[in-house]
């Protein structure tokens, strides 16, 4: 019989399409005929299939060839279609048992020389290849790790195709010839995207490059700005920190991804398909414990910071940040189309991308930090006249912010500029990470079990109506709140943030429930007016 077929994957965002790739051989021309809604990439791997099998000691069918790929509806793109197409050909052939791949994803590229190339978004097509109930998979040898992060598969990695027709044919595997000692792999090379290293603020290494050396204790004064970044990161509230050059912004945000817990195993396994389809999974180890950290320019143009591009959309910053923070720095500088493409995913928790080849989505969970000037020269302040900058250019400055965007950062707080006496100041040294990172972790236990038994972890996550319905707060606790709400100082969405603040701030202090103080700090987070409560977790408690 002159037709073979197995399977492979093809990634459409973050989740997989099982491919099954047919190949047919029949009598006449000597051709080869590609199927099935192929992009550019992926019908030069025609080329790349011949010349990998003839190299690797086969017979090249010399007969008519068709390979298909079903469903044909489904767009597919890349290269890693070519371990698939390759093993297709063969069993067509009778070179490999057609029996044998009818239940084996394959995926991977193929060199010339028949060596097998990884591709990035493995560990999302493996996950879709277990969904659809296959057990076995084929990957090349150096992302054996990632395949291997998904239960209930078997892994096989190839080094080679010879390798893979040995092992499918029971004959003896051959040992590849080792690389040069010294030289990089050159395999490795597809594991990652060029120009997406640590430089470029999109990153997957979490919390580690700020564990060392990094601590909260070395931000000087701020009260105000660190108790904002706690509660942020015990209920993932959004935070807004405005304040003049120099004052710790920066610092805050960097040292941040420290304080909020490791991933859960789920959590784990999202974001690093998200850094797999993107390229930025580090060779090695490829599962990412800690929260990422994404902090773009503010150059970033749309299709950097929300995905898309041409040809196929790839994710952007808000869904690198997945499950961890989105730093904005120097906000007002960003595009005004920009800042508003992202009070979709804001609400939604994933970002929607149309195009005329189909709609992509990608999850977009993150907590974000806006960190802006008070005006184009930075020194504008109510109890100084340094600000030399017109009145005019100052409104133009800090409108470039959206009422409808701010509206959805839940904590809004100044950072005051930092004074001789507290820079030289011994011994008043704030919380280490380590304190406010136990504190955290505490409040999150205390939401989980909260919320068990429902599709939200976080405080932020859960629908103003769920807590006021489910989940109510001391009574007479939400009068401040609400007469603030017929004054119009809050929205509607507003009192229902200052709520979930509230049951953030009880979590943190121990409380079952927020009481009086808790909204009243929540409010001073939110509004930055003053209520006369302590701006630190530590004298709550």
């Amino acid at each position: 019989m002159a037709f073979a077929r197995t399977c492979s994957v093809a990634l459409v965002g973050v989740e997989g399409v099982v491919v099954e790739v047919q190949a047919d051989l029949e009598p006449g021309v000597a051709a080869f005929t590609l199927v099935g809604l192929p992009d550019k990439s992926l019908t030069e791997s025609k080329d790349r299939v011949r010349a990998a099998v003839v190299n690797s000691g086969a017979a090249w069918p010399q007969k008519k060839l068709t390979v298909g790929l079903s469903p044909a509806s489904v767009p597919k793109s890349g290269s890693g279609f070519d371990l698939a197409v390759a093993a297709a050909v063969l069993g067509a052939a009778e070179r490999i048992d057609p029996r044998v791949l009818a239940d084996i994803v394959m995926i991977g590229e193929l060199g010339l020389d028949g060596r097998v190339r990884p591709v990035r978004g493995i560990l999302p097509a493996v996950l879709a290849a277990a969904d659809s109930g296959y057990e076995q998979v084929v990957v090349p040898e150096c992302a054996v790790a990632e395949a291997a992060l998904v239960p209930g598969v078997s892994v096989l990695g190839v080094r080679s195709l010879r390798q893979l027709i040995a092992v499918l044919t029971d004959e003896p595997v051959p040992d590849e010839e080792p690389d040069e000692h010294g030289r990089p792999d050159p395999l490795m090379a597809g594991l990652r995207m060029p120009g997406t290293g640590a430089a470029t603020g999109m990153h997957s290494t979490g919390a580690a490059p700020y564990d060392n050396g990094h601590d909260l204790a070395d931000v000087v004064g701020q009260h105000s700005a660190r108790t904002a970044m706690e509660v942020a990161a015990a209920g993932g509230h959004h935070v807004f920190l405005e304040g003049p050059p120099g004052a710790g912004k920066t610092m805050l945000a960097e040292r941040l991804p420290a304080v909020l817990p490791r991933l859960t195993r789920q959590e784990s396994l999202e974001v690093t398909a998200v850094h797999s389809v993107a390229g930025l999974l580090p060779p090695g180890k490829p599962l990412i414990e800690t929260a990422p950290y994404c902090a773009p320019h503010h150059s970033a143009t749309m299709q950097a910071l929300v995905g898309g591009g041409q040809g196929v959309a790839r994710p952007g910053a808000v869904s690198l940040a997945h499950r961890g923070i989105l730093f904005l720095d120097e906000t007002p500088e960003f595009g005004s189309r920009v800042l508003d493409a992202l009070r979709q995913p804001l609400e939604a928790g994933h970002v929607v991308i149309a195009r005329s080849a189909g709609v992509v989505r990608f999850p977009a969970r993150f907590l974000m930090i806006l960190a802006a000037n008070p005006c184009p020269c930075g020194r504008f302040s109510q109890r100084d006249t340094l600000c030399e900058c017109p009145p005019s250019v100052i409104r133009r400055y800090q409108a470039r912010l959206s009422g409808p965007l701010l509206d959805r950062v839940d904590l809004r707080v100044g950072v005051d500029r930092v004074t001789r006496s507290q820079l030289v100041e011994r011994g008043a040294r704030g919380e280490s990470t380590a304190t406010v990172a136990d504190r955290v972790r505490a409040a999150r236990e205390r939401a989980t079990a909260r919320l068990v038994g429902t599709p939200w972890g976080t405080n932020s996550e859960v629908p103003g109506r769920e807590l006021r319905s489910r989940w109510h707060a001391v009574p007479g606790a939400m009068e401040e709140a609400e007469r603030n709400l017929e004054r119009g100082v809050l929205t509607a969405r507003g009192i229902d943030r200052v709520l979930r603040v509230a049951w953030t701030v009880a979590d943190l202090v121990g409380h079952d429930r927020p009481d009086a103080t808790d909204v009243a700090l929540a409010l001073q987070l939110r509004t930055g007016v003053p209520r006369g409560v302590p701006m630190a977790m530590g004298v709550l408690t």
